[in-house]
């Protein structure tokens, strides 16, 4: 049964970064394009018959999973494909602060910090190595092809996540909103 990653919808992160300069927005939300994105992305997924979704935890995957699932597919967060933390869209936020903006959803099983810890920057933003980065692919990968356990096991699924992070899966980076059946 297929698995189908979806990147999220364009973020105000997306919209303002220029030039490799951070413009320190944290966990950044969608962009009104974004959320049409993620509009006419449920137009797409129409068909699929997807049964579950899981979503990174970072605010700009959990609204595009929220626009485009609403509450027909049941949404499970977990951190394991978020993005490389490199920049500040990339600082989660606490799990508590995650269930009070989407209450409908479980973050509780979430570390307080979920999000990879290291040395920071002046701004508060860790650096997460490649190689602990590209671990994490790998692991999710092989989590992909041998799982048998909900919800991994549950398909069609739809993963919602990051470009990075979908890049070092399909060896290329996805636009925003973009659907590509995994493997």
């Amino acid at each position: 049964m297929p698995v189908y990653l979806i990147r999220h919808g364009q973020s105000e992160f997306n919209a303002t970064a220029r030039d490799g300069i951070d413009p320190l927005i944290y966990d950044a939300p969608l962009t009104p394009l974004g959320q049409s994105q993620a509009d006419r992305a449920r137009e797409m997924i129409a068909d699929l018959n997807i049964q579950h979704v899981i979503c990174s935890p970072l605010t700009r995957a959990v609204q595009t999973a929220l626009r485009i699932f609403k509450e027909d597919v049941p949404i499970t967060i977990e951190a394991g494909h978020s993005e490389m933390v490199c920049n500040s869209c990339d600082v989660g936020r606490h799990p508590d602060t995650l269930s009070r903006d989407f209450p409908n959803l479980s973050f509780e099983h979430l570390d307080d910090h979920w999000w990879h810890k290291g040395p920071e920057n002046e701004h508060g933003v860790p650096h997460e190595p490649e190689d602990i980065f590209n671990k994490r692919i790998e692991d999710f990968a092989a989590r992909l092809k041998n799982t048998t356990v909900p919800p991994l096991a549950t398909r069609p699924l739809a993963i919602v996540g990051h470009g990075l992070f979908f890049q070092g899966l399909v060896g290329r980076l996805m636009d925003n909103c973009e659907i590509i059946r995994y493997k």
